[in-house]
């Protein structure tokens, strides 16, 4: 009972401070659509529960796209962009509308990647990451211990990222509210989301136990082809 009423609060809270303009968008003509989750709702389950990834996926994410294409309307020249362009010329922006844009083309890459980057098959490391995790970080359990740490040093809302840099040499970095590493040239290998609404309903402030688990749903071939999309 309990976590029905905690779930009710929380979807209120969210409808409440999204604004009602994201639910009357019309988005099967929008430039930007969210990608459709890659497995069932309940498949990460016991690590991450349903009811945590319907709220993510069908509301978070969803508001994010929405914002974005309300966003760039008046603005016809941005119809073609990927939302990779709009992150990478943040710059070449219109100022009425960039900070939105960074905010919310952020928020839609982020959560499109994080989605892809979790699967309820098991996998692991294997060829060209997994020396160069080897080599950066010494092992995999040390690389994850260094990146549980980043994730709990994110002071309020935010991400983890395992990046790579152009040449191929990898690092873990820390990014604030829906800050991509895209913007920075930096290709984003696996990315963890630290907001509250990420993983709230099941572990409330316990964070570190969220990190622990989330390490059993990585979609570690995915990360690899991430890695190897990266010019060397």
């Amino acid at each position: 009972m309990k976590k029905k009423i905690l779930i009710a609060i929380t979807l209120i809270l969210f409808l409440t401070n999204q604004g009602i303009h994201s639910f009357c968008f019309d988005s099967l003509n929008a430039t930007f659509k969210i990608k459709p989750l890659p497995y069932a709702y309940n498949a990460l389950e016991p690590y991450i529960d349903k009811e945590t990834m319907v709220l993510h996926h069908d509301k978070h994410y969803q508001a994010y796209v929405d914002k974005l294409n309300i966003a760039i309307e008046k603005y016809p020249q941005f119809s073609k962009s990927t939302l990779e362009d709009l992150l990478k010329n943040l710059d070449s922006l219109p100022e009425e509308i960039a900070l939105t844009v960074k905010n919310n083309a952020g928020g839609a890459y982020n959560h499109g990647f994080f989605f892809d980057i979790m699967s309820n098959e098991n996998s692991s490391p294997s060829g060209k990451l997994l020396k160069s995790i080897n080599s950066t970080f010494g092992d995999l359990d040390t690389f994850k211990n260094e990146f549980k740490k980043s994730s709990l040093n994110v002071f309020g809302s935010g991400w983890t990222w395992l990046i790579s840099d152009p040449n191929g040499k990898l690092s873990i970095i820390n990014t604030s509210n829906q800050d991509s590493p895209i913007t920075l040239n930096l290709t984003p290998i696996i990315g963890l989301d630290l907001w509250e609404h990420a993983y709230y309903l099941k572990y409330q402030n316990k964070r570190n136990e969220y990190i622990d688990n989330w390490f059993n749903v990585i979609n570690w071939n995915k990360a690899s082809e991430n890695y190897s999309s990266v010019d060397q």
